[in-house]
């Protein structure tokens, strides 16, 4: 089978002067090159139409119930904005959801009014979420080891990236951590768009922007990397959460997602959508695509789906991370977990009596109960479950730790036992501070929505724009602000 390996650069493609024959013999992939061949180079106009991501939907009269299975996360709130309905419409249909529903279990048969919107995108599902997240599914897998069984130029890359240089699989390691995104994910979208595991020579004239981004501040493919699991994620956690209903192509035509969709493939679309021209796009959210590419590195990703979100999720009991009787700042409503955009899923408190950057003696404390899964300057991970795996079970993670007072990797602590002090370390802040998020399972979980971030009873709500908001418990409000006004200082409970 033939596949296109293309680097794009924003409003412009070109193409490699080669393609990468693919021949399957058993289970082990066998690769050679072959010279270009214009004529040989699949398009929308030459590919068989049974590959082709086409929409099937028909037009629905305006809240017609349609079927549809609940998939792996769903939420109300979210089935409500891809079906351009409510979620009053959906219970009132639906007469079996709790009140309470958080997650709702995958495999549940729903009732669902719809209203139809224009421009529906492909219904083909090139991934399951539970493969698109650094979750319980990459257990087992060691990127570095699998770059460097394959005879691309990649297990050779080096860049300083985290206080120190790596190489290869390493910064697809590092990556996926800070993103709690698929390792697997980011080599396939390499491979697909550069080869860079498959070709020994890398042709320098597309070493500056090898994804397509064509934006200095992303220059370099580790940089091009970072801004795609950072869109990769904002397309996964806009989906999950209902803030992405549609997203441009690079020729400004708009396309929204088909309302059955699951948030991986969204995220897939929504990622190739910002560098591939339309007909290319159209190549690579199909079957032959990157769909194609990520069978050949690492098999049927349909086989085997496990379910990573369990429905009726419910977060377990965490405190303030301060110690108690004292009185923080909520210095930020729901922002993002890490990067840029989604998603929201942290939330901020600075000490007292510090100006600016300066060193606080103030202790940021454990939530709950747990052992410290990862030790890294400026972060710490709690993870809850007590495997020491943060791809498993609840975890707690910190960021802007300082680097004096740290405890070590495999430490089991308490709740409310010191792990570090607040900082202005390991990113951009204006004044010192602590920021944590929750996953689970190694999903960003967001601060607001059905499964909203709970602290001593104090629930997180979103603003009209991030590190707005406000904590509500039982009708009393503590509002976000940088401030530190009186209207923004939380207490922590006392035994």
């Amino acid at each position: 089978m033939i596949s296109i390996i293309k680097s794009f650069i924003k409003y412009e493609t070109k193409l490699f002067p080669y393609l990468i024959l693919i021949i399957l013999f058993g289970c082990t992939p066998q690769i050679s090159f072959i010279s270009p061949d214009k004529t040989s180079i699949p398009t929308t106009e030459n590919l068989n139409p049974a590959i082709l991501p086409v929409t099937t939907r028909p037009i629905f009269s305006p809240g017609e119930l349609v079927d549809y299975i609940a998939q792996n996360g769903d939420t109300l709130p979210a089935l409500a904005s891809h079906f351009n309905t409510t979620v009053s419409e959906i219970r009132a249909n639906n007469p079996v959801l709790p009140e309470n529903v958080t997650t709702l279990p995958s495999g549940l048969p729903l009732k669902i009014p719809i209203y139809y919107q224009p421009l529906w995108g492909s219904s083909f599902q090139i991934l399951p979420d539970s493969l698109f997240i650094n979750g319980p599914a990459q257990i087992g897998f060691d990127p570095v080891s699998f770059v460097n069984s394959k005879q691309g130029w990649f297990k050779n890359y080096e860049f300083f990236a985290g206080t120190r240089n790596r190489i290869g699989g390493e910064l697809i390691t590092h990556i996926a951590d800070n993103y709690s995104i698929s390792p697997r994910v980011l080599l396939a979208i390499l491979e697909y768009q550069t080869a860079a595991l498959t070709i020994e020579n890398n042709n320098n004239s597309f070493d500056d922007y090898p994804l397509g981004v064509q934006e200095y501040v992303h220059r370099g493919l580790y940089r091009q990397l970072l801004w795609a699991a950072n869109t990769l994620n904002n397309g996964y956690y806009g989906w999950r959460t209902g803030r992405l209903s549609s997203f441009e192509h690079t020729d400004g035509s708009l396309e929204r997602p088909d309302p059955w969709q699951n948030a991986a493939s969204v995220a897939i679309q929504y990622y190739f959508a910002k560098v591939f021209s339309p007909n290319d796009y159209q190549i690579a959210v199909s079957s032959q695509g990157f769909s194609n590419t990520y069978r050949l590195l690492f098999g049927d990703p349909w086989e085997n789906v496990i379910v990573h979100i369990p429905g009726s999720l419910q977060q377990p009991a965490m405190l303030l991370p301060f110690e108690a009787g004292q009185k923080w700042t909520y210095t930020g409503g729901p922002h993002t977990g890490w990067g840029e955009g989604d998603p929201l899923s942290a939330i901020d408190f600075a000490p007292p009596a510090v100006e600016g950057c300066n060193r606080s003696n103030e202790w940021v404390t454990a939530m709950a109960d747990g052992i410290i899964a990862r030790s890294e300057p400026a972060v710490e991970v709690l993870d809850l479950d007590g495997d020491g795996d943060e791809r498993t079970g609840w975890v707690v993670f910190y960021l802007h730790i300082g680097n004096e007072g740290t405890v070590p990797v495999g430490t089991r602590v308490k709740p409310r036992q010191p792990i570090g002090n607040p900082s202005c370390e390991g990113g951009e802040a204006t004044g010192t501070h602590v920021h944590i998020a929750r996953k689970y399972n190694g999903e960003w979980i967001p601060a607001d929505g059905p499964l909203a971030f709970n602290v001593e009873g104090w629930v997180a709500q979103n603003g009209t724009a991030p590190y707005q908001g406000k904590l509500v418990r039982y009708g009393e409000v503590i509002r976000a602000c940088d401030c530190s006004d009186m209207a923004s200082q939380i207490q922590a409970q006392t035994p």
